[in-house]
């Protein structure tokens, strides 16, 4: 596996490691990720489908979006000019689920980030135009107008607000995950680590994390054992043998991990989640455009709306995201400080 820098690895879950027995059932639907529309979950009226042709990474649910005629004329005007909102979303080449990746159609591009996509657009009346991009362009995209909005599990920093105004709508979350016969819980205090074998990817955030977690308790005379494994096979055959007691990694992998695990033999269960900036900021997944288009506000306000009839709850419920969820939509929050961007 590759090493991922502290940073990068909050936007690509997907190149972190996957379940076993479900990684070349999805990555060969993901590498057909193809760089058009891939809008058809949503229709005219103001109906969207969460995770239509997920392959079983969420559940999927129809829901019907009211339009909010105020917030659509708040928006800049050649975004209601153009009557869409343009969804980027840095998939390219594989994908990543349960965040985005091509579906089992082998041409819509579901998961979380453009579900959410489309919910807005729906909000704003405006239809959505999902298109797919490497990493790196959807942020060349962004820049050019060729997106309106990037959904693609983007971090908030003090960097990028440099030049990005963000719409926060998830927390940016690690998380433990056990097996579910386990009675190991987790509420941030490592203490309880103690004793237990952890396993965890090496070169990535997560890692930073958990061996500062052991360096605290060694001091205090305690101490628990780290593995490391080539990939997420490794890891999950594992877990299941009990050669380690639990996993560190990004929450919605694990998320997906668990989901896909239901009804097997060793069904996997997540016992406590993590801010992947830290304990002294709880990080922010946001939707991101660039600065002073005027399109972060409407975004902000659209998404607070789906907050409060139950929607946001319906899609994070849907991709198994629920521990994710953020009380309101804030525009510009704090983002992780420059030294650590």
């Amino acid at each position: 596996m590759p090493t991922i820098t502290p940073t990068r690895w909050r936007h690509r879950a997907g190149a972190l490691v996957l379940a076993a027995g479900v990684v070349v059932a999805l990555a060969g639907c993901a590498a057909n990720a193809s760089a058009g529309s891939g809008s058809g979950s949503g229709s005219d009226d103001g109906t969207v489908t969460i995770g239509a042709a997920s392959n079983g990474a969420a559940t999927e649910t129809k829901v019907s979006v009211q339009e909010d005629s105020k917030l659509h004329d708040e928006l800049p005007a050649s975004v209601r000019d153009a009557g869409t909102l343009t969804i980027g979303v840095g998939a390219l080449p594989s994908g990543f689920p349960p965040l985005a990746f091509t579906g089992d159609d082998q041409k819509t591009l579901t998961g979380s980030e453009p579900d959410l996509g489309r919910l807005v657009a729906a909000k704003l009346g405006l239809e959505p135009q999902v298109k797919n991009a490497t990493w790196d362009n959807l942020f060349v995209g962004i820049d050019s107008g060729k997106y309106d909005v990037g959904f693609s599990n983007i971090t908030v920093t003090e960097q990028r607000k440099e030049k990005y105004d963000f719409a926060s709508y998830r927390q940016d979350n690690l998380a433990l995950q056990v097996l579910a016969s386990s009675s190991l819980t987790f509420d941030g205090d490592p203490s309880v680590l103690a004793g237990k074998t952890v396993s965890v990817s090496s070169g990535t955030n997560q890692e930073k994390i958990l061996l500062e977690w052991q360096k605290d308790l060694q001091a205090k005379g305690e101490d628990f054992t780290i593995k490391y494994y080539p990939d997420g096979n490794a890891i999950k055959l594992a877990l299941d043998s009990g050669k380690i007691d639990a996993y560190f990694g990004p929450n919605p992998t694990i998320a997906y991990q668990n989901t896909q695990s239901k009804g097997t033999a060793k069904p996997t269960k997540t016992a406590g989640t993590y801010s992947g900036a830290g304990s002294s900021l709880q990080g922010l997944i946001a939707a991101t455009t660039k600065k002073d288009s005027g399109i972060a506000k409407p975004v902000a306000d659209a998404i607070d709306e789906l907050i409060e009839d139950g929607t946001y709850a319906k899609w994070l419920r849907a991709y198994n995201l629920s521990n994710e969820a953020v009380k309101q939509s804030e525009v510009n929050p704090e983002g992780l400080p420059l030294d650590a961007s």
